[in-house]
């Protein structure tokens, strides 16, 4: 098994997801970038809880496994938030993680709906129940090159709720920048009436500081 390792390092050699370079699939020059920590951030009435600040390390691990669908990455971005559950010191035993979809355009392309994927992880590991109920109503433009103003104007109204809702909630995602996503997947949770809905937080692996 060593020389079938040890060849396939040969023929497929691994580069790290942060700077491209030969070696680790995340250097130690990048993982000080990639050092789970703990940031809570308040979005009006949602609280966001986050394990890493969105670096330019850590968006080129959230694109290598977004886009390029690298388990490194996924494992990454899986123990990060697993992270930031445990440091928010939220009580869970009667919670459920409500994942943000992508759009149709994009789970296509990726061959899997990112954000959805990686919370039945999560919800494998922690045991933490998940509730998949979000979906996009409408199209929607890329987010990645609009202004927090357009990020609200393009997102607003664009999720609704496909099955019944009830309890705690943690709406889980990768990353956080203006909080346009989340609070539109708040307003679409709670819009289901606050005798079924409980708390509502948030939690992702990166914040973007401050906020773009």
């Amino acid at each position: 098994m060593k020389v079938i390792s040890e060849l396939s390092q040969l023929l497929f050699p691994s580069r790290c997801f942060g700077c491209q370079r030969l070696g680790p699939t995340i250097c130690s020059g990048c993982r000080s970038s990639w050092h789970p920590h703990y940031y809570r951030t308040k979005f009006d009435s949602l609280t966001v809880h986050s394990s890493l600040l969105y670096t330019p390390t850590a968006s080129k691990i959230i694109v290598a496994a977004k886009e390029s669908g690298l388990r490194g990455a996924d494992e990454l971005i899986i123990n990060a938030v697993i992270h930031a559950l445990e440091r928010s010191k939220l009580d869970l035993t009667f919670t459920r993680l409500v994942p943000v979809p992508s759009s149709k355009s994009s789970q296509r392309r990726r061959g899997r709906s990112f954000v959805v994927d990686l919370v039945h992880q999560i919800s494998q590991r922690t045991g933490i129940q998940i509730l998949d109920c979000l979906e996009l109503s409408r199209r929607v433009l890329d987010q990645s090159g609009l202004h927090r103003d357009e990020r609200a104007t393009n997102l607003a109204g664009a999720f609704r709720v496909t099955s019944q809702v009830r309890g705690e909630l943690i709406l889980v995602d990768d990353v956080v920048t203006t909080g346009a996503t989340l609070r539109e997947a708040y307003r679409a949770v709670k819009s289901q009436g606050l005798e079924s809905v409980g708390s509502v937080c948030a939690v992702t692996a990166c914040v973007a500081q401050p906020l773009r």
